[in-house]
């Protein structure tokens, strides 16, 4: 992979399922001040992307933050690591899944009543399996064909959206009105920022793949930051249309496709519906493919039960983690809802972003003659942990539970490992 084609890898990890259901979210917590929160998780997450530059050029191989966290501190933190990315990918795979279905009631209604929505659940992610169980190949091209569709749409929306908006502001036709302008309660900005974290998380699975990069050294933190730009352009747009054509922007579960429908009709809710259902029908394809591979590497690097490093006698894939995999995601799909998933989802990552944060002074220590480094990168990775903490205080009881449970969990499997 050259320097553009990691550009386009992070872009497409980042933007996956969260921008067709995240708007209405972060409206409701903000109204129209969403748009700057969407500016606000941009530099917040440029610190972490930053620090993710620097730790990454000074690998080669695959593993992503796993593979930074036990090189830095050792194998406890390393299987740490790898139960908080598997969460946050399970909960983030099981959030698109309530989001198709939601979007699915565009063109069928019933899809979200409970036996539909639960049917809808089990043919999506067993076919995906399904196709991922068979073959690597099979499960690449189902991942990459609607990429292109998908960016198309977004933009389309982005930009046509804003002209249609100026327009109405220049002719001074009256706009709908979004949600009152009040005074946002301090909790609401740390709550929205949480969920903006998950809009913008996807790039760290992106170095993954890393023993497969030409130039990872040089051509990565272009990657990254170019990434983080034209994204970050991207989601303000397409939440300044929700925010300004929508009213009460927070009471709908399809945003994109209501605001399509109020700027041009009925053609326009189901273009973008569709393009919706095609979206996330290739972030669900490409997790499927990718997120196995994490306990599948956990396996081989013996922190994590071997059967989990099986291989398929007929079709070379690793049979165990894809089917364990899509059946913990049909469970959190089946039992929770796209809110709650997106919560967990972001929480989790918020501890990878912490370790990964962490990590960079103590790994430039250990190579101090490192490819790449970030001016007063000690500062920015102190000010990136800072700031994580911050928003981790921000948590709720339940996403305590699920986070500490999960580390419990994590922390019982290190046990295993050191023993054997």
């Amino acid at each position: 992979m050259g320097r553009w084609t990691l550009t386009a890898l992070v872009i497409n990890s980042i933007i996956g399922s969260g921008i067709f259901g995240l708007p209405s979210v972060v409206a409701g917590y903000l109204g129209r001040w969403s748009p700057l929160a969407y500016f606000l998780g941009a530099v917040a997450v440029a610190v972490v992307v930053a620090c993710l530059a620097e730790v990454a050029s000074q690998f080669n191989g695959s593993g992503g933050p796993y593979l930074y966290s036990r090189a830095a501190f050792g194998r406890f933190a390393g299987i740490e690591t790898g139960w908080l990315s598997w969460l946050s990918r399970a909960t983030a795979v099981a959030a698109a899944v309530n989001l198709f279905s939601n979007y699915l009631a565009q063109f069928w209604p019933a899809a979200q009543d409970p036996l539909p929505r639960l049917a809808t659940c089990t043919a999506l992610i067993g076919f995906l399996a399904l196709v991922n169980y068979r073959g690597i190949k099979t499960g690449a091209a189902t991942s990459n064909i609607f990429t292109v569709a998908k960016l198309t749409a977004l933009l389309t929306f982005a930009v046509a959206g804003s002209i249609f908006v100026l327009h109405m502001r220049v002719t001074s036709a009256p706009l709908p009105a979004s949600l009152a302008d009040t005074a946002i309660p301090v909790r609401n900005w740390f709550e929205a920022m949480l969920v903006i974290m998950f809009a913008y998380g996807g790039f760290e699975g992106a170095v993954v793949p890393m023993a497969e990069a030409k130039n990872p050294h040089r051509d990565l933190p272009m990657a990254l930051f170019t990434a983080l730009l034209a994204t970050t352009m991207l989601y303000c747009a397409i939440q300044y249309v929700v925010v300004e054509v929508i009213p009460g922007a927070a009471a709908t579960d399809r945003p994109l496709s209501l605001a399509a429908q109020m700027m041009w009709g009925d053609w326009g809710s189901s273009m973008i519906a569709g393009a919706a259902l095609i979206s996330v029908y290739g972030f669900l394809s490409a997790h499927m493919l990718n997120s196995p591979r994490l306990t599948f590497a956990l396996a081989e690097q013996g922190d994590f039960p071997p059967v989990f490093a099986r291989i398929h006698a007929r079709f070379r894939t690793p049979h165990v983690s894809i089917l364990v995999f899509a059946a913990s995601v049909w469970s959190l799909a089946a039992f929770g809802n796209f809110r709650w998933n997106v919560i967990i989802s972001s929480a989790a990552r918020l501890f990878v972003y912490i370790l990964v944060c962490a990590a960079l002074p103590f790994l430039r220590r250990k190579s101090p003659t490192a490819v790449f480094r970030i001016p007063a990168g000690d500062f920015v990775a102190v000010l990136g942990v800072g700031l994580l903490l911050v928003m981790v205080s921000r948590m709720r009881m339940r996403e305590w539970v699920i986070i500490l449970a999960t580390m419990s969990i994590a922390f019982v499997n290190w046990l295993w490992a050191r023993k054997k």
